[in-house]
């Protein structure tokens, strides 16, 4: 059994006159990251390792999102093949993904993210938002021969927000 974790960067700023790549995130974005981690925690999954594209945005979702869980940033890696918008480079990445892992958490954006759930999940999911994430298992042992999955898990900020 394969299980992926798709988490999307929180909400970012677009006040500072930076590249995509650099755009920082605004405070909510930082809130609803602890948020959603909180109430991911609460199921146990245990990660075997996580991924994160390299935008600022992303990478600094990941670290909040990690952090809460108590996860090991040995089993972290930062990849540019994650920054991705259509979900073709993603979905290649995940299926040359090492079979050691089980499960494994990506860090990134939409709309690569909503397409992604939707593809692989057999929930519809209309958009995946800021901070949302979509835990999906796959009945395969090869990351290869991943498809059509159960969605196991969607926790959205607005759902958590009191």
């Amino acid at each position: 059994m394969k299980r992926i974790i798709l988490m999307r960067h929180g909400k970012s700023s677009w006040e500072y006159e930076v590249s995509d790549k650099d755009r920082p995130l605004k405070e909510r974005g930082i809130n609803d990251a602890h948020l959603v981690a909180q109430e991911f925690k609460k199921n146990g999954v245990q990660i075997d390792f996580a991924f994160s594209s390299h935008a600022n945005r992303a990478l600094h979702t990941s670290i909040i999102f990690l952090r809460n869980i108590g996860f090991s940033f040995d089993d972290f890696q930062v990849n540019e093949q994650l920054y991705d918008f259509s979900g073709s480079s993603v979905q290649r990445f995940v299926e040359h993904l090492d079979n050691q892992y089980n499960t494994v958490s990506v860090f990134g954006h939409n709309y690569a993210f909503t397409s992604l759930a939707n593809a692989w999940g057999d929930q519809y999911i209309d958009n995946v938002p800021t901070a949302g994430l979509v835990q999906i298992k796959f009945d395969v042992n090869d990351w290869a021969k991943i498809s059509k999955g159960t969605t196991e898990q969607v926790i959205f900020p607005k759902h958590l927000r009191g």
